[in-house]
């Protein structure tokens, strides 16, 4: 009797354990995404909202849409319905893309495709997710052209902070009569990290294209194994861009028309005048409500922000061209730098940019220097220069470009 007795309050202590558990889970969940959305809004480029949400010890749903924070071209959708575990949360919902101002659905106006739908696991105790979409193959058709895309695979993951994407996309071939284009097999790599409200942040993103082909009656180009890489990075004191660039091999008439590859580095771009300048072009953005600012006028209240992200003397570094064409004789070899002057700010207008007389204020702030090593008698003879040159010193100095001390001449007679 004693045992039978135990049993009651056993079975009670285990109900609530478990109720308090899964009230627990639900409640980590949401906390998460609200806080990866916020985040995610927090980087400065896109706005994200949620509706239509419904919350639950067992289970939730909702809506989150992501748009560009400037513009209308897209909007992306996706819908959500979680199962809550004591120990994971079982995710899946639709994701549907929107296109221009009218928000054209991309799959099933524009495309004969339904939605993709996506699925993913979250761990309550980790906090780490992994999930994937599948791209189902569609065909489109319009007059003579044709699309014809043959599906993908999408996965991604991570935990707060630290957040991944793989993409391996087959093959697609658009067609305009005797016109066409194939690209694939395509993979695109992208990982994504970043402290609270994205204040620091860095994303990296390795893009590889495996075949790509143009075709008309008059060339046939065939590329392969193109590969593109970046580091994007802000910090405490700049936004810092690295890019690399292979061409693999791109064959013309069974022969290679170009190969190598190039490097270069975007850097010096004021962390902090960029976090305020993101920060009051959502203050202008959100507080438009119908009486949005052109881009112009937005440009004009924007413009000390706009200037402060120059006051640390922007530059671009072109740390390695090394790019060849056996098929034309040429070859191009070599490394530079442009800097961006930044005294006298004041003196500067981003809002009359359109102006010619303007532009060339701008430019008058360019100094750099460039260095083409082993150059061809072609190109020398094109700059009116001595047919053995075999080295190229372009500067710019105050935005006036010299090549071995001479004026350029012009390109184009």
């Amino acid at each position: 009797m004693r045992k039978e007795r135990l049993i009651v309050p056993v079975v009670v202590g285990l109900a609530l354990v478990w109720a308090v558990a899964q009230y627990a889970a639900s409640l980590l969940f949401e906390r998460e995404l609200l806080r990866t959305l916020n985040d995610l809004e927090a980087r400065g480029e896109l706005v994200v909202e949620r509706e239509d949400v419904e919350r639950g010890w067992l289970s939730s749903s909702g809506r989150v849409l992501i748009a560009p924070l400037l513009g209308d071209g897209w909007q992306l959708a996706f819908t959500y319905t979680a199962r809550h575990g004591v120990l994971s949360t079982r995710l899946d919902g639709e994701i549907q893309p929107a296109l221009g101002p009218a928000r054209q659905r991309l799959f099933g106006d524009a495309l004969p495709s339904s939605a993709p739908r996506w699925h993913a696991r979250y761990q309550t105790l980790g906090g780490s997710l992994k999930g994937s979409v599948g791209l189902s193959p569609f065909v489109v058709r319009q007059g003579q052209r044709e699309l014809d895309f043959q599906g993908g695979q999408v996965t991604f993951g991570g935990e707060y902070g630290d957040w991944w994407l793989r993409a391996r996309l087959k093959p697609l071939r658009l067609t305009d009569g005797v016109v066409s284009l194939e690209a694939g097999p395509a993979s695109l790599e992208s990982r994504y990290a970043y402290t609270a409200d994205a204040h620091h942040f860095t994303q990296h993103d390795l893009l590889r294209l495996e075949q790509v082909a143009w075709s008309q009656p008059d060339l046939e180009l065939d590329g392969s194994e193109l590969v593109y890489r970046s580091r994007m990075e802000l910090d405490d004191s700049e936004l810092r861009i690295d890019a690399e660039l292979n061409l693999g091999e791109v064959l013309a008439a069974d022969q290679v028309l170009l190969t190598g590859g190039a490097t270069a580095q975007f850097s010096r771009v004021d962390a902090e005048a960029l976090r305020t300048l993101l920060r009051r072009l959502r203050e202008e953005v959100m507080m438009g409500g119908s009486d949005t600012p052109t881009p112009r006028e937005l440009i004009a209240r924007l413009e000390p922000e706009l200037k402060a992200l120059l006051q640390d003397s922007p530059r671009v570094d072109v740390t390695t061209v090394d790019l060849d064409s056996p098929m034309l004789g040429l070859s191009a070899a070599g490394q530079g730098a442009l800097i961006f002057d930044p005294r006298r700010l004041d003196e500067l207008s981003v809002a009359r940019l359109d102006d010619p007389a303007e532009q060339a204020r701008w430019r008058s702030r360019l100094d750099g220097d460039f260095v083409w090593r082993e150059v061809p008698t072609v190109v020398a003879l094109w700059l009116g220069l001595p047919l053995d040159t075999q080295e190229l010193a372009v500067d710019v100095v105050r935005g006036k470009v010299r090549v071995n001390g001479r004026p350029m001449p012009p390109l184009w007679r």
